[in-house]
């Protein structure tokens, strides 16, 4: 037999992805596409510049706060300023919405197109340090607004009109969560290639598992029904399923640990941290 047998030669990357996926969506012009393109290519870019934080001495303080009271990293800047100019520069964004900047970040006339972009360039940089999993997280959502400048408006749309949401997942490997509104599909980098390979399609969460996630740092602010909850999983009367706590304190993390092991992630509502049940 061939070593050759062992290489896949009608590969799915990425990019082959959404562009038959844009070629299947009726009234598709290409802009979409040149926009996801756009994101994975700051991905990359962030991709690269984690693993080389340390050599780079991109770890530590920026001495800012961003808008949501956390304190910025250098690789928060680093990664924030890459995600804004590739979106700027693929002539599909009217407007973006970063966790790192307080007010609505409004693209150059010229370089305009219908598409609005939220996103968080670093989730989890506290954990850049201990080289714990970071992430980067967007969602797509169309202009609404009719003036000639883009409003906040655009922005603050509800969940069931996002076009197109994700996330990266920086690790032992790069991955790229990516949904258009048909399924949840994971890619992985190869660095060799460069490209982005799917790996796993229509990814489902598991019915059921044996892991909870949450931070019980906060118990004391937890509604008394859900400390009783946990208490009921930790110590059950009976023999039962046991349950194992895992907080990694990344939401990008999180995702993946759910959609393969069934776990239960919890965000529950309290005086500290004004979170709600999810």
């Amino acid at each position: 037999m061939s070593d050759q047998s062992a290489f896949d030669t009608d590969v799915w990357t990425l990019t082959r992805f959404i562009i038959e996926t844009g070629r299947q969506a009726k009234g598709a012009t290409g802009e979409l596409t040149q926009l996801i393109t756009a994101m994975l290519t700051a991905i990359k870019a962030i991709s690269s510049a984690v693993r080389k934080a340390g050599l780079a001495h991109l770890q530590g303080m920026a001495g800012s706060v961003n808008v949501t009271g956390d304190d910025v990293k250098k690789l928060d800047v680093l990664s924030n300023d890459l995600v804004i100019n590739m979106l700027r520069a693929s002539y599909s964004t009217c407007c973006m919405v970063s966790e790192e900047n307080k007010e609505l970040i409004v693209t150059p006339q010229d370089k305009r197109g219908k598409y609005v972009v939220c996103f968080d360039p670093l989730d989890g940089s506290s954990n850049i340090d201990c080289l714990a999993s970071i992430g980067t997280i967007f969602a797509i959502y169309k202009r609404v607004s009719e003036g000639e400048e883009p409003t906040e408006q655009d922005a603050l749309q509800p969940g069931n009109r996002i076009v197109c949401a994700g996330y990266a997942l920086y690790g032992s490997a790069t991955l790229v969560a990516l949904s258009t509104g048909a399924g949840l599909n994971f890619f992985m980098l190869d660095p060799a290639l460069g490209e982005f390979i799917l790996t796993e399609r229509n990814v489902k969460i598991r019915q059921k598992g044996n892991i909870y996630s949450l931070n019980e740092g906060y118990a004391k602010y937890f509604h008394p029904s859900i400390n009783e909850y946990l208490k009921h999983k930790k110590y059950p009367q009976v023999r039962v399923q046991e349950f194992y706590r895992k907080y990694p304190q990344v939401r990008v993390q999180e995702v993946p640990t759910g959609e393969s092991t069934g776990v239960l992630q919890e965000v529950p509502t309290g005086e500290s941290t004004g979170s709600t049940h999810r």
